[in-house]
């Protein structure tokens, strides 16, 4: 069994961007039920869409249901599952009992166990994988030693998380966002409370003069890891990031495709070449997360906050025009004439080059890009693909 890549889509756009850049799925929220509720979502139209364009790639799609349910969201329930199995999505990822009672009664979707339950031992595993459920998300606080412990006597698939932003919380069970400012983190409202900047006291006193205090985790990444995770077939390996841009999920999911595949063909790099990967689109500072056991200060930020930038996405190519010898792109940021720039593609080619006109639609010639989502023309003499990726770079 070759283990799954499995990827965040906040709407169509970047589902499609994550398949075409090596997810085997996507995970996606609903207009109802989703703990993204701030994401674009889909509705279930585009729900249709998105599942037949990603069975045309022999690709799934799965659609979260992971709220804390309260009685006003079971009204339609039924209906909405009803739909989802009409649809033809690959599996639901659920954390309530109603939930998963009601999709065994009315249908025969796929039931996979969302992180929010927070399983952490096997005999949970097994008890769930009687219940009908087929998969397990396992909790994001286990060490590797435990996943290992877990996988080798379990029933259900197990997916664990790989990569992407963590909670102050265990497993996401968090009250903060809904005591600040009364946005509920259990039912799609989570206004990541724990990356705010706080002053410290003790006794009336101000302790935190030199610096503003947070409580907020370090984003994962588990590249390290990935080896063994695949050695215990694991069922699927998830990226989380439901609200970050295309060119985070094209860069993120491109550098875990070629780190399984690498692993798969007997063919590994170092692996500062996929970290290195990760980071042209990363901009929080990372860590290993629970994979080496109980966490320490190195797993936490707790002063200032320490984004630092990244290769900057300038813009996506639309087409390419092989008679001119032109690429058209979607502008998106900021470049001028004289910048250097790197594309990169679905196919993993890598093409940097120095921009030396920009034309507008018009064939109007520009001195730089200034208007996001403008329609872009530069000459390129290598065919690119629809939908590689445009960024800046420093000059060689």
């Amino acid at each position: 069994m070759k283990t799954e890549l499995l990827a965040p889509a906040g709407n169509l756009e970047k589902a499609k961007i994550a398949l075409f850049y090596g997810a085997d799925a996507v995970y996606i929220g609903g207009k109802q039920f989703s703990l993204r509720a701030r994401a674009s979502n889909f509705d279930l139209s585009m729900i249709k869409e998105l599942v037949d364009f990603a069975h045309g790639l022999k690709k799934n799609v799965y659609v979260t249901m992971n709220i804390v349910f309260h009685d006003d969201d079971i009204l339609g329930l039924d209906e909405y599952l009803l739909e989802l199995a009409k649809i033809k999505v690959d599996a639901i990822i659920c954390s309530s009992m109603i939930v998963i009672e009601r999709a065994k009664a009315l249908t025969d979707l796929e039931i996979h166990l969302s992180t929010q339950f927070s399983v952490t031992n096997s005999v949970l595993a097994d008890y769930f994988f009687t219940e009908g459920i087929k998969r397990v998300v396992l909790a994001r606080e286990l060490s590797l030693k435990e996943i290992e412990e877990i996988a080798k006597v379990c029933k259900p698939d197990l997916e664990v998380f790989v990569h992407g932003g963590m909670c102050v919380s265990y497993s996401g069970r968090c009250t903060l966002s809904n005591y600040t400012v009364l946005r509920d983190a259990n039912r799609g409202g989570c206004a990541h409370t724990c990356r705010w900047l706080y002053d410290l006291y003790e006794n009336d006193q101000k302790i935190s003069n030199d610096f503003d205090y947070q409580m907020s985790s370090k984003d994962l990444e588990a590249t390290e890891f990935v080896p063994e995770l695949l050695k215990l077939n694991i069922s699927s390996l998830k990226i989380e990031g439901r609200m970050k841009s295309i060119h985070y999920i094209a860069t993120v999911v491109s550098a875990y495709r070629m780190l399984i595949d690498d692993y798969y063909n007997g063919a590994m790099r170092n692996l500062e070449f996929y970290q290195e990967e990760i980071s042209k689109a990363e901009n929080r500072q990372t860590s290993s997360g629970f994979f080496r056991g109980d966490t320490t200060i190195d797993q936490q930020l707790y002063n200032q906050r320490t984004e630092i930038p990244t290769k900057e996405f300038v813009g996506i190519v639309k087409r390419y025009d092989y008679n001119r010898k032109q690429v058209i792109i979607e502008q998106r940021n900021f470049f001028s004439v004289n910048d250097y720039l790197e594309i990169f593609t679905p196919n993993k080619t890598t093409y940097r080059f120095k921009v030396k006109k920009i034309f507008n639609e018009d064939l109007e010639e520009l001195d730089a890009a200034r208007h996001p989502l403008e329609t872009i023309i530069i000459d390129l003499p290598i065919a690119v693909d629809k939908y590689s990726m445009i960024r800046r770079v420093k000059d060689e």
